[in-house]
């Protein structure tokens, strides 16, 4: 009977808009995120009482009482470090919000993006993807940073102040007040222009990412060919454009930064008219007077770079709206809820009236009403010219996309009411391209059963006829293979992806061109790896190799997403039909197109 799904990480959807974002990764590290709040708070509060001690300093001196001017002078400095002491607490704490939080964007948007289909992954640049990732990553850490040290250190030293000047002089107050309020007012209409400018720097920085990853990633095609000029006059249209677009956004930030020194400046000379009047008259002390004159010209930081920090904000928001926009996105290919782990016992698989098509569009279909049964244990070959379907046919039966219509079952549970993990666990393959990561070579069979021993790789190395080459390294077992296997020769990248299969152990077994990248020799010597490898399992192998085929229990050729013959290599080489004339016009084993 099927068991209950195991929890699947995919499960739970992250949010797709920046600030939510922020909040869903910063739960793990709230209380370090409370500490820092606070401990900005006392300081920043701390801060503007401290411009305040200047008016005993100045009071004092104008009447000649030393004592009381060096008490004050003492003070001064002591409280200014007990303040930066506060400040350090909040960069100590702060920092495991600021780290935590990018760290956390990574892994949950790692996981989820690791869910999406293969269409998803299909249409998308890696690097692009890479980039948008880190990104957002970046931009959880600088929305944290802006918030604890521009937006909380600014707006607590502007409330204070105006409650000082209020209680001072309603006029001075309400004139700072409308400072803030004016200034606020101009940037939030100033910033959905910014944004536009953030937006397109960003979306153009994916790009050129994606393109450069994309060319180093075939470095060998591009000298093949001799077109790295070509390929280095593409880079240079895509650098433009980040160049272009991020010089807009840069100078609309210098205009914003003007526009509020502006303000500032014209606030700030009323304010300063009315308090001098006030001291020419004795309303106010001297003290007073320079006190206000140093509380004001420590909130003038936050005016004149309130554009910078709105800019920063704006420029941080579009990455990280940019990226989640792209990775956030529904996956196209999800577990049912009420999917079980898929129970393998015999491995029979069965399509009933399959209908798929890669659009929506009756011209574009693969399979239209497609039946075939494979028994448990029946080692079946796939041979058809390109477009034919085979590699779909693979595909479908490793749900990298959904059918739409009819169902496609393993031991009769449909392969869509069953989780993800479970199928592609009870499934071996081996592409046509292995895919090898920058690892070792011990790492990369590892990945077919992650708790396996040496003994046990070492077994399977040697079985795929690869323990002799692989020991020929100096490293051995511990040789980096390089990115995409980039040092390993192609029969040597294909003997390990058969060692991994062999590791994996599953009962379903798809071959794509698994031999296709051997020479004649080391095909005739893997060939009996292979016949171990089959045995108790059910086989699907594709190859364009017909001579691989031969000892196939049964072989199906297809055109156009059907069957069109259906037998074993001996009935199909002599009945007239298509196989026999791929059979003939194969030259060196090898399907004539």
């Amino acid at each position: 009977m099927p068991t209950q799904k195991t929890q699947n990480p995919q499960t739970q959807t992250p949010p797709s808009t920046p600030l939510r974002f922020l909040l869903f990764v910063s739960k793990k590290y709230r209380w370090w995120a409370y500490a820092a709040i606070l401990a900005v708070t006392v300081a920043a509060t701390a801060g503007v009482f401290i411009r305040l001690l200047i008016e005993q300093i100045v009071n004092n001196i104008e009447a000649n009482d030393i004592q009381a001017v060096v008490f004050f002078s003492m003070l001064y400095p002591a409280a200014y470090f007990l303040v930066a002491l506060v400040w350090r607490i909040s960069g100590v704490t702060g920092s495991f919000w600021l780290l935590g939080a990018p760290k956390e964007a990574t892994d949950v948007l790692s996981q989820y993006s690791s869910h999406h289909s293969h269409s998803y992954f299909s249409d998308r640049f890696a690097g692009s993807l890479s980039n948008k990732i880190s990104n957002v990553a970046r931009s959880m850490e600088e929305f944290a940073a802006t918030f604890l040290w521009s937006f909380l250190e600014s707006v607590i030293p502007l409330v204070l102040t105006a409650v000082i000047f209020w209680q001072t002089d309603w006029l001075v107050g309400a004139a700072f007040v409308g400072l803030v309020v004016v200034s606020l007012v101009l940037n939030i209409l100033l910033l959905p222009r910014k944004r536009v400018f953030s937006l397109a720097q960003a979306k153009a920085q994916s790009k050129t990412t994606g393109f450069v990853v994309d060319v180093i990633s075939n470095i060998s095609a591009v000298r093949q060919f001799s077109q790295g000029e070509r390929e280095f006059v593409g880079i240079q249209k895509y650098t433009t454009e980040v160049l272009e677009k991020g010089r807009r956004s840069l100078i609309y930030s210098e205009y914003m930064m003007l526009v509020n020194s502006l303000v500032f400046t014209a606030f700030a000379v009323f304010m300063f008219i009315i308090l001098t009047d006030k001291w020419a008259v004795g309303d106010i002390t001297s003290g007073r007077l320079v006190s206000f004159i140093l509380l004001v010209t420590y909130t003038s930081g936050t005016f004149i770079f309130l554009g910078r920090i709105v800019s920063r904000v704006a420029k941080t928001y579009g990455q990280a709206e940019e990226g989640l926009q792209e990775l956030v996105r529904p996956h196209g290919i999800t577990d049912a809820p009420e999917a079980v782990d898929l129970q393998v016992n015999n491995a029979s698989i069965h399509w009933n009236k399959v209908d798929f098509s890669f659009a929506d569009s009756a011209d574009l279909a693969v399979f239209v009403d497609f039946n075939l049964s494979i028994p448990a244990g029946q080692r079946m070959g796939l041979v058809g010219k390109s477009g034919a379907g085979k590699t779909t046919f693979a595909s479908l039966l490793l749900r990298q996309h959904d059918v739409s219509a009819g169902e496609i079952t393993i031991d009769g549970q449909n392969i869509s009411t069953v989780t993800q993990d479970s199928l592609r666990k009870a499934i071996a393959v081996v592409p046509q391209e292995p895919a090898l990561f920058h690892r070792t070579i011990k790492e990369n069979i590892l990945y077919g059963k992650s708790d396996a021993t040496d003994e046990e790789v070492i077994e399977v190395a040697k079985k795929a006829q690869a323990h002799d080459f692989i020991l020929a390294f100096p490293d051995g077992y511990d040789t980096m293979v390089g990115e995409r296997g980039v040092k390993l020769s192609g029969g040597q990248k294909q003997r390990v992806a058969i060692a991994r299969a062999m590791l994996k152990d599953a009962p379903i077994l798809v071959l794509d061109e698994a031999t296709s990248a051997l020479d004649s020799e080391s095909e005739v010597a893997i060939q009996q790896a292979l016949e171990t490898l089959m045995e108790g399992r059910t086989v699907i192998a594709i190859a364009h190799r017909l001579s691989t085929l031969r000892k196939m229990d049964r072989i199906i050729v297809m055109e156009a997403g059907q069957i069109k013959e259906d037998g074993n290599h001996d009935s199909l080489a002599h009945s007239g039909g298509v196989y026999e004339r791929l059979w003939n016009h194969q030259a060196g084993g090898f399907l004539q197109e």
